[in-house]
C-alpha cells in the first residue's frame, strides 16, 4: 500500500520560491510515474508536472520555466521546486503515484486517472 506524505508548503511573497516534497517511507517508488497536481479553492484540480523512472519530465504551461520536478530514489522522495511564484500559484499541492506505469508508457500530469495513490496535500499561498 502506497502512502504519500507531502511537506514543505507555506506562504511566500510573489516572486519568491518554495520547495515541496513527497515521500513514502514504507516503500520505494523508483519505478513509478510520479506527478504533482494542484487545486485552488473553487477551481478544478490541474496537473503541474510529471516525472518517470528515467527522469523524463513534462510540465504544464503554467509551470514551464518556473517549476522543476525531480526525484531522489535513494531518499524515496519527490520534489517540486517552485520559483518566481505568482498569486495564481496559490493552491493545495498534491503528489500522486502511478505504481503500474511501465517504461515506454505515457507518464503525464494530463492523465490524473492513471494515478491511483495520492497524498493529503500541502498548502502553498502566494501573496
Amino acid at each position: 500500500h502506497v502512502q504519500l506524505v507531502e511537506s514543505g508548503g507555506g506562504s511566500v511573497q510573489a516572486g519568491g520560491s518554495l520547495s515541496v516534497s513527497c515521500t513514502d517511507s514504507r516503500r520505494t517508488y523508483s519505478t513509478y510515474c510520479m506527478a504533482w497536481f494542484r487545486q485552488a479553492p473553487g477551481k478544478e484540480r490541474e496537473g503541474v508536472a510529471a516525472i518517470d523512472s528515467h527522469n523524463g519530465t513534462a510540465y504544464a504551461d503554467s509551470a514551464t520555466g518556473r517549476f522543476t520536478i525531480s526525484r531522489d530514489n535513494t531518499k524515496n522522495t519527490l520534489y517540486l521546486q517552485m520559483n518566481s511564484l505568482k498569486p495564481e500559484d496559490t493552491a493545495m499541492y498534491y503528489c500522486a503515484a502511478n505504481p503500474f506505469w511501465t517504461y515506454g508508457a505515457v507518464c503525464s500530469y494530463t492523465r490524473p486517472a492513471d494515478f491511483g495513490y495520492w497524498g493529503q496535500g500541502t498548502q502553498v499561498t502566494v501573496s
